[in-house]
């Protein structure tokens, strides 16, 4: 079915975020989410502490509760000295940094995130994976795509292999290496294409 936006419906299955069909009760599953994209898409005119209010004014927060977030975010992601110079001076890591930063300003429960190490070096890619760490410790959920199979090895308790669109293997890393290999042969063994 066709929407009068021009997306489409799925053909089938349902989501739920935290309880909320994302298709029924769209608005309390949006705000229970954040997502951080594979390029981090700023107003480059923007100072990185404006880019952070605009966000934290999407989910319509208080004054009080977006300061204090973009003030604990900040240090978090050890991005003070930049937080009120303009986004369009950002090297592509620290737009990555801001961009997830701001993935956490409302404080969601659920984050998707599509290939977070993208442009970071050594120091973001570890700061980052602290970050997913403590926050799925502290009770929150995080869906990774990723290419990098070390990274979905060393972060994810549960893994996805997807084939042309279609979820071919689901489960552990032990569950999808059945025969001890690693995620890497598994994975290589399940996406292969044969050749006549």
């Amino acid at each position: 079915m066709k929407l009068a936006t021009g997306l489409t419906r799925p053909s089938s299955g349902k989501v739920r975020i935290v309880g909320h069909d994302v298709q029924e009760n769209p608005i309390p599953a949006k705000r229970l989410m954040g997502f951080v994209p594979d390029s981090p898409y700023i107003y480059e005119s923007l100072t990185g502490r404006e880019f952070m209010f605009y966000c934290a004014g999407l989910y319509r927060m208080n004054t009080y509760d977006t300061i204090r977030r973009v003030n604990h975010l900040f240090s978090r992601f050890d991005m003070e000295e930049w937080a009120d110079k303009r986004a369009g001076e950002y090297s592509h890591g620290m737009k990555q940094r801001l961009v997830m930063a701001s993935a956490f300003v409302h404080s969601p429960e659920v984050v998707f995130i599509d290939e977070p190490m993208v442009g970071l070096d050594p120091a973001g890619v570890k700061l980052v994976k602290d970050v997913l760490v403590e926050f799925c410790k502290g009770g929150g959920t995080v869906f990774m795509s990723t290419h990098t199979l070390s990274n979905a090895e060393e972060l994810c308790d549960r893994i996805g292999i997807i084939k042309k669109g279609k979820l071919i293997a689901k489960g552990t890393i032990k569950e999808i290496s059945k025969d001890n290999s690693s995620l890497e042969e598994a994975f290589l063994e399940m996406t292969k294409e044969t050749t006549i």
